[in-house]
């Protein structure tokens, strides 16, 4: 299923200091988390995908590629290259992090699904989590508010009247990769 309509972003620029290396380089399960980031937004619908290189340089089939030169201020800025370097035609887009790779493809297409609000956050036991849409309508808002180590998260607290939570506890865990030991226990 593939949507031209939802774009897909994949924020990967990071250094990983408490992993010890770029999470874009960084083996899950025999993929590195940079294709297996791309591969779940593929999988769940969209296109083109967008990915926002910055500590590493790496070569990654089948998407976008984009540096972020400020990759080093945090999130913020990734989040704000990756929107500006979107399609036109692309009417939304799922943002995805790098360092949750037990998140299915399930909860892209549930959150396109449910993104007519404007905002779709993906819920794991109730707690908002990532992915995120964001309909093209507020990436200019979205990235004014994204700094440091922050993304959509202060444009959905301004308009909680734009958000749609989405229960994704069916599709995958939300559980990220910070240091060597979340890396071994995920793949335990």
């Amino acid at each position: 299923m593939r949507s031209s309509r939802t774009a897909g972003l994949l924020l990967a620029a990071g250094e990983g200091t408490r992993l010890g290396r770029p999470k874009a380089t960084v083996e899950f399960a025999g993929e590195r988390l940079v294709d297996r980031g791309v591969r779940l937004l593929e999988e769940g619908g969209c296109h083109p995908v967008v990915v926002v290189l910055g500590a590493a340089t790496v070569q990654v089939r089948g998407a976008v590629i984009v540096r972020n030169p400020d990759w080093a201020s945090g999130m913020g800025s990734s989040l704000r290259v990756g929107l500006a370097a979107l399609p036109e035609e692309a009417e939304s887009v799922v943002v995805a992090l790098i360092d949750q790779p037990l998140i299915g493809p399930g909860a892209v297409r549930a959150l396109i699904g449910a993104g007519a609000a404007g905002l779709a956050v993906a819920t794991y036991g109730g707690r908002r989590r990532n992915p995120v849409l964001i309909a093209r309508a507020h990436w200019a808002g979205v990235a004014e508010l994204a700094e440091g180590d922050v993304g959509a998260r202060p444009f959905m607290q301004a308009h909680p009247e734009l958000v749609t939570e989405v229960p994704c506890d069916g599709h995958g865990d939300p559980a990220d990769i910070d240091t060597p030991e979340d890396l071994a226990r995920l793949q335990a």
